[in-house]
C-alpha cells in the first residue's frame, strides 16, 4: 500500500567527465532561457559519452550532435552535444547507439572530439533537457561541481 504513495524517481547519470554548470550560463538562448525545457548542462573535460538514465532511444540526429530519448515513465530528454556543433555535419562525432535501442544508464553512448569542437571556434557543453516537463513533479538537480561520467547529477521526479 505504501508503495502507491511514493513518487517514482529516475536517477540521471553524469554523460560525461567535467564540470556542471547552470543552464542559465549556456551560451546559447534557446538552452539558457529553457525555450525546450529543463535541464542540466556539463563543460565537458574530455571525449567519452556515456547513456545518461534507462531509455528508449528515440532519434539519433544524423549531424551526431544530439540524441534524444524516452524513460519508461514517458519522459522524453534531448542530449545536445555542443552549441552550433550542427555546422560540423557530424564530423566530431561517434555515436553507437541506434534508435529503438533499449540504453541502460552508464552504457556507452560514444565519444565527441572535444578539442576539434573548440578549435573550430564552437562550444562544447553538453546538455541534457527534459522536453516534456509536464509529465514530471521536479527535475531535481544535485549540486555538484566537478563530476565524473556515470555520477548521479540528479532526478527525474515523476508526478
Amino acid at each position: 500500500m505504501l508503495q502507491l504513495f511514493r513518487k517514482k524517481r529516475q536517477p540521471i547519470l553524469s554523460p560525461v567527465n567535467g564540470t556542471l554548470i547552470s543552464l542559465e550560463k549556456v551560451k546559447d538562448p534557446v538552452f539558457a532561457q529553457r525555450a525546450i525545457g529543463d535541464g542540466i548542462a556539463i563543460e565537458p573535460s574530455d571525449n567519452e559519452l556515456f547513456v545518461p538514465l534507462n531509455a528508449t532511444i528515440l532519434n539519433v540526429f544524423p549531424t551526431k550532435h544530439a540524441v534524444t530519448f524516452k524513460t519508461q515513465y514517458g519522459a522524453e530528454l534531448l542530449l545536445h552535444l555542443g552549441i552550433d556543433t550542427v555546422k560540423m555535419r557530424g564530423e566530431p562525432f561517434t555515436i553507437t547507439v541506434k534508435a529503438n535501442q533499449r540504453v541502460a544508464a552508464g552504457d556507452r553512448l560514444g565519444f565527441m572530439d572535444v578539442d576539434k569542437i573548440i578549435s573550430s571556434g564552437l562550444d562544447a557543453t553538453v546538455m541534457l533537457i527534459n522536453t516534456n516537463m509536464n509529465i514530471l513533479k521536479e527535475l531535481k538537480k544535485e549540486s555538484l561541481d566537478t563530476v565524473k561520467a556515470r555520477d548521479t547529477i540528479g532526478f527525474l521526479v515523476y508526478a
